[in-house]
C-alpha cells in the first residue's frame, strides 16, 4: 500500500521528492536538496507557488531551509529546518548559510545599516530570528552587535543562540497584545500554535508548527475533563486551536475573538469557546522538559 505523506511535513510530490524518500514514496524523480538561509525578516511559506494563495506559516530571518526546486518565476519549494515545514516561498528571500551565534530575545528589534539608532532601519527582526555576530561597538553609550552582513542591531536585544529561558510561559506572556495573524509566526503577528511554538523554543523545547501536530506530539497527554486540574504551562486543545494555561483560572492564547494574544479567565474562555466553532476541549498536554 502506498504511504500517504502530509504535505506540510514531507517533501514529497508526485513529480518530485527529496532523495531520502526514494524507496518509500512514489515520485517521478528524487533530488538532493541545497541548504539556504532566510535573509529577509519573514518569509511566507505557501502550499502553492502563487502570491494570491493563503500562507501556511512563516520562516524567520537566519533560519535554514532546504530547497529541492527553484522555478524561473522566482519560487522555491523546500523544507524549513526549524520545524520541518514544507512549502513554496520566494527565492528572493534566500542566501548562503552561515552559522548563527545569537538569536533575537527581545520581542522585536530593528536592524540598522550601521551602529546608530538614528540611521533609517533596514528591517525589523522578530524574537527567534538568528544572526551571526562578528563584533561589537558602542555609539553614544549604546552597545551594538555588528552582524556578518554589515548591519547592526542593539546588542542587549540578543542572546547567545544556545541560551535557554527558565520559564517558557513567561516568554509567552510577553506576547500579550500582539496582533492575531493567521499563519503568522513572529511578534508582529502570530496564530495560536505559533505563540506556543515560539515561546517553547526560547526554553529549548522544540515543538511542531500546527495545533493538530502539537495535540498529537507535544509533551505528554494529561486528563482534560476537570479544568481545576490544569497547572501553569499545560496546553489545552480544541479542534483547530490551542491555548496555554498560565494560572489557576487563567488562559493565554492568540485568537480570532480578540484578534490578539490575550489573557482570559480559564473557565470563561472554555464556556465561550464551547459555544463557538471550536466546541469542547479535545485534549490537554503537559510539556516535558519545561520548567
Amino acid at each position: 500500500m502506498t504511504q500517504t505523506f502530509d504535505r506540510r511535513r514531507h517533501p514529497v510530490r508526485p513529480d518530485l521528492a527529496a532523495a531520502d524518500y526514494e524507496g518509500r514514496a512514489e515520485a517521478e524523480r528524487f533530488v538532493e536538496g541545497e541548504v539556504f538561509q532566510v535573509t529577509v525578516d519573514r518569509l511566507a511559506i505557501r502550499p502553492e507557488p502563487r502570491p494570491d494563495r493563503s500562507v501556511d506559516t512563516e520562516a524567520l530571518c537566519g533560519e535554514w531551509i532546504t530547497v529541492y526546486e527553484q522555478t524561473p518565476e522566482g519560487w522555491a519549494w523546500g523544507q524549513l529546518d526549524t520545524d520541518g515545514y514544507v512549502g513554496w516561498f520566494s527565492s528572493d528571500g534566500l542566501g548562503p548559510v552561515s552559522a548563527a551565534t545569537h538569536r533575537v530575545r527581545a520581542l522585536r528589534t530593528y536592524c540598522y545599516p550601521g551602529p546608530d539608532l538614528k540611521f533609517p532601519p533596514l528591517g525589523l527582526l522578530s524574537i527567534g530570528s538568528k544572526v551571526t555576530v562578528v563584533g561589537e561597538t558602542e555609539t553614544r553609550g549604546l552597545r551594538y552587535a555588528l552582524l556578518k552582513d554589515g548591519s547592526a542591531v542593539v546588542a542587549k536585544h540578543l542572546v547567545p543562540v544556545d541560551t535557554m529561558e527558565p520559564d517558557w510561559v513567561s516568554v509567552a506572556e510577553e506576547f500579550v497584545g500582539t496582533p492575531y495573524l493567521w499563519a503568522g509566526r513572529s511578534s508582529l503577528g502570530l496564530d495560536c500554535s505559533a505563540l506556543v511554538q515560539l515561546a517553547a523554543q526560547a526554553a529549548g523545547i522544540d515543538l511542531p508548527r500546527d495545533s493538530d501536530m502539537q495535540e498529537a506530539e507535544a509533551g505528554e497527554a494529561i486528563p482534560h475533563e476537570d479544568p481545576s486540574s490544569f497547572t501553569r504551562g499545560d496546553l489545552i486543545f480544541w479542534k483547530g486551536h490551542v491555548a496555554i494555561v498560565t494560572g489557576p483560572d487563567a488562559l493565554l492564547h492568540a485568537n480570532g475573538f480578540t484578534m490578539t494574544a490575550a489573557q482570559e479567565p480559564l473557565r470563561q474562555a472554555i464556556e465561550r469557546i464551547a459555544a463557538s466553532e471550536w466546541g469542547a476541549i479535545t485534549a490537554a498536554r503537559r510539556l516535558t522538559g519545561a520548567a
